[in-house]
This record gives structure tokens, sequence and C-alpha cells, in this order.
């Protein structure tokens, strides 16, 4: 999953006292080469591919690991990076063939070859970590290597393989670094991107300098320093302080709310994204959340409206159903069903399934997310507004969350949810599938069927029906409930440009854009 992950379909507007154009990407001579400081709330759970599935690990993977493919800016279908050329085998979509850059090489100089392609996706599978991606190769059966060719064969047909190959699972290691059976450990990365990581200080920075060894589909850019805030109240004392040339996920929901245009010390990129938060549910029978009937009487309860106008000061959109609003089959599902709140109607589900009131349940929320514990507050208030819930509510620090809800040990938690790729599907399998990524325990045969239809096509605009159908059975079961649909805000200072290429819709963290001016 990409906990916290995704943009898509972004339209970007830059927001400045200076012109909008060209001189966004012109290095001025005077400062090349100097590094550029960018402040972000985002955690790295893990430096190994294998062992990471958030957005945090993964905007740090796609600058210092290469996979066989990556998007362009906008982009909404991938493009070679670390292979020359990718494709079907003809007349299906079980068989994934590409074929390798002939001059890549690790930092150790050895050359890379498709039998290193081969162990990555490999041990993905087989690690198979608790919150790392292998989910997301659920189709993937196995993996021939000869030469520069890597053969991919899935077990159904899946159009969307193509899309999950350019994410963060797709990352390429080197054998002789990363162990087959277990995640690395320590705080050195031996990645081909186009960045190499110098220095590591665990919740605290990484140093990225460009990587002359680089070959692929982008250039490198100038020396980056990554610095990692406890919450968003920290990274805008830092950016206060100019401590930072760029502030990304997430400043205080009152500070995006303000920000100036007219400000001749900043840039500002607002852009449209697919980026939502949803509220899952422990459905196991050890939950009090299992009953379908508990779970719809708070769909009846919860009021996104106030979400988004109080504790996020409109700078998110309530969400009504699984899949955001600018995707092929995005619907309304949750507006249908539920369309107002009420608390008579909810009480009645209860009574009539023979609950006893108020359910009582735990409720956990990543620390340093963003507005988590003003939104607990709010959402904990709603509940018990009614009478008939009671909520406890605790914040965990993000690996210690991520675990819980791994674990089964959370009744309800909610989580952002960021695109692993441009495509409805990122918010199907990894979301409500079974056996997915956020570990409710809910399973549907008639879900799982949608999916793996929806899969058979490579034309993504005839997938439209069966989206627009797994968002009605989710309405009606309710393994998780939608809340909001962010919109992406990036502060650059007024000598930095490329701000728009961190939030330009396809999950592809581009440090590299980012330049002097």
């Amino acid at each position: 999953m990409r906990s916290v992950r995704m943009r898509i379909l972004v339209t970007v507007l830059v927001l400045a006292v200076v012109g909008v154009g060209g001189w966004q990407l012109l290095p001025s001579d005077g400062d090349s080469g100097a590094t550029i400081t960018v402040g972000t709330t985002d955690t790295v759970t893990s430096l190994d591919p294998a062992g990471a599935y958030d957005a945090g690990s993964w905007a740090l993977f796609s600058n210092v690991f290469q996979s066989l493919l990556t998007y362009e800016p906008g982009g909404v279908s991938p493009v070679p990076d670390a292979a020359k050329s990718c494709s079907f085998e003809k007349g299906g979509l079980t068989t994934y063939q590409c074929e390798l850059r002939d001059d890549l090489t690790f930092p150790s100089g050895r050359k890379v070859t498709a039998t290193d392609v081969k162990y990555s996706f490999d041990r993905v599978k087989k690690i198979n970590a608790d919150v790392g991606p292998a989910s997301l190769l659920s189709t993937l059966k196995s993996v021939d290597a000869d030469g520069l060719k890597v053969t991919f064969h899935l077990s159904a047909a899946d159009a969307t393989f193509p899309f999950k190959v350019a994410t963060g699972a797709g990352s390429i290691v080197d054998p002789t670094k990363y162990p087959a059976d277990g995640l690395r450990v320590g705080s050195s990365v031996d990645g081909t991107g186009p960045y190499t990581l110098t220095s590591y200080t665990k919740g605290k920075q990484v140093h990225l300098e460009p990587n002359s060894r680089y070959k692929g589909a982008v250039d490198t850019g100038s020396p980056i320093e990554l610095r990692y805030y406890a919450d968003p109240d920290a990274l805008e004392k830092a950016w206060q302080a100019k401590q930072v040339d760029a502030a990304t996920r997430q400043l205080p929901p009152n500070v995006l709310a303000s920000l100036n245009a007219s400000d001749p010390d900043m840039r500002v990129t607002e852009a449209d994204s697919s980026e939502t938060r949803n509220l899952y549910f422990n459905t196991r029978d050890s939950s009090p959340l299992h009953s379908v009937d508990v779970r719809k009487a708070m769909a009846w309860l919860i009021d996104r409206e106030q979400l988004a106008a109080g504790v996020y000061e409109g700078t998110v959109e309530p969400l009504y159903s699984l899949i955001p609003a600018g995707l092929t089959g995005h619907t309304t599902s949750f507006f249908d069903d539920y369309p107002d709140q009420n608390s008579e109607k909810a009480r009645k589900l209860l009574e009539e399934a023979g609950v006893s009131i108020p359910v009582s349940f735990t409720y956990g929320y990543g620390l340093g997310s963003g507005a988590a514990e003003a939104e607990a507050k709010e959402l904990k208030r709603q509940l018990e507004a009614s009478g008939l819930f009671k909520v406890n509510v605790k914040g965990y620090e993000w690996t210690d969350f991520q675990k819980r809800w791994a674990g089964g040990k959370l009744d309800a938690y909610a989580v952002g949810w960021v695109a692993d790729y441009p495509d409805p599907d990122t918010y199907a399998g990894p979301l409500v599938g079974t056996g997915s990524t956020m570990n409710t325990g809910y399973s549907n045969k008639t879900v799982d069927q949608y999916i793996a239809n929806s899969q058979q096509y490579a034309d993504r605009t005839r997938v439209s029906d069966d989206f627009k159908d797994i968002q009605q059975v989710i309405a009606q079961e309710v393994p998780v409930i939608p809340l909001w649909q962010r919109k992406e805000y990036v502060v650059t200072t007024s000598d930095v440009g490329g701000g728009q290429y961190l939030a330009d819709g396809n999950g592809v963290f581009r440090l590299w854009k980012l330049d002097w001016i």
C-alpha cells in the first residue's frame, strides 16, 4: 500500500508574483551545485524496498533505486527506465517481457543483469514483510532471466502489471548487498537511481548526491538534503526559520489555507490530487466492529463536511467513494446510501441487530500525520454525540501504528492513501481485496471477481462498470468509510523552481527536478 501515498490526473497551478514559465527549470550559474533542503512530515519505514509500502519510503526509493519502468511528469502510462523496452507477449496479458539496458551498474561497479531483476522481485514475494509491498505482486507467478531479458509469468491476466513494475515494489537491488530471505539492516543503500544516499539518520535527515553512474529516463539534479519533521507544526517552524528551501507533505491546514500568492519570498504549487484518507475497520469476529450493522450505523453518523471545513480548513474535499474524483469509475456510493447524518437510522440498525449500546471500540492514528489528532477528536465527538458509540482514541508512532493495524490490534484506524500508480486498480485490491494491505480481514468473492475482471482490459477506459460495482458493494458492507480527498501543496523559496514535480500526479517524488532559479 502506500499508506499515505498517491496523486493522479493532477492539474498543477503555480501561484507566484513573477511569471510562470520556463524560468522554473533554469538553474542559475551562481547556485549551481548547491544543496537544496526539502522538509516533509513523511516517515521512512525501511531503506529496503522489500520492507516498506508507505509514502515516505517510496518517495526516497524513487530517487535512489531504479525500476524497469517509470513515469514522465504528468504521465499516466509507464515508460522505460532501467529497461530498454517492455511489452506483453502478443495476444495476451499473462506474460510480460522486458529487455534491460546494457549500461547499468551498481555502486560496486558490477553490471546489472536480468538475474538481478529476477532476484529483486523474487525476494519481495519471499520475504512478504507485514508492511511490505508483496501484495502488489499477487498476480506474479514466476520470473525468468536470460542475459538482459527478464520474463514475468502471471497467474492471471493483469493489464495493470506494468504499473506495478514502475512502483517501489519493482526497485532493483544488488543481490550481494540484500539478503534473499530477510530485510537488509543499517543505513546504507545500493541502488542505480538518479541519486546516491551518502548519509541517513532515521527520522531526521537523508543526504542525496547525484549518481554519476545513473543511466535511464531522467536527468540527475542538484544535491538534496531531505529533512523529516515530527509533525506539521515542526515543519512550519522550519519553513518560517528558513531552514528548508522547500516544504511538502504537510504543512498545517491553517498555514495551507492562508498561503499568499503575492508573497515575494515564496512560490506555491497547489494541485488537484487523488490522495485520500479512509477510516478502516477490523471486520474479524474478535472486533466489536465485526457486525456490518455496526459499521453501517457509523456511516450514518460521520460528517465529512465538518471534517473538511473544520479540521482541515478547506484544504481537503469530502469523499463519498473508494475511488477518488478524477479517476475512471468514481461514484458517490456512500452519499447515495447515507445522504445525511441520521442518528435515528443508526440506532435502529443497532437495536434490530441486538447490539449492546454504546458500542465501545479502539481507534488508532499515526502521530505526526497532518491533522490526524484533531481529526480523531472530531470523529470521536461525532460518533459519541449520538450516544451509540464509545471511542477509545490513541495515537502511535508511525512504524508502531503500521504494525498494530497489520497485526489486527486496532478496531478502527484512519490512514491516508497515495496512489501507487495512475489507475483506479490501486484503490481496489490493496484496500478491499482479500488479503488487502490494510488488513481489515474483509473478504468478498464478488469484489475479488470485479477486481480480476477489471485487470483483463488493457484499455483502461473499459473498467468503469467494474469499479462502480465494487464501490456499491463496499458502501453496503462498509469495511472502510472514505473521509476526504486532498489537495496537494508544495512551497518553495523564490529562488527554487520545480516544486510542481513533487506533486504532479503519478506517485514519483522527483527531487531531481528541483533546481535553483
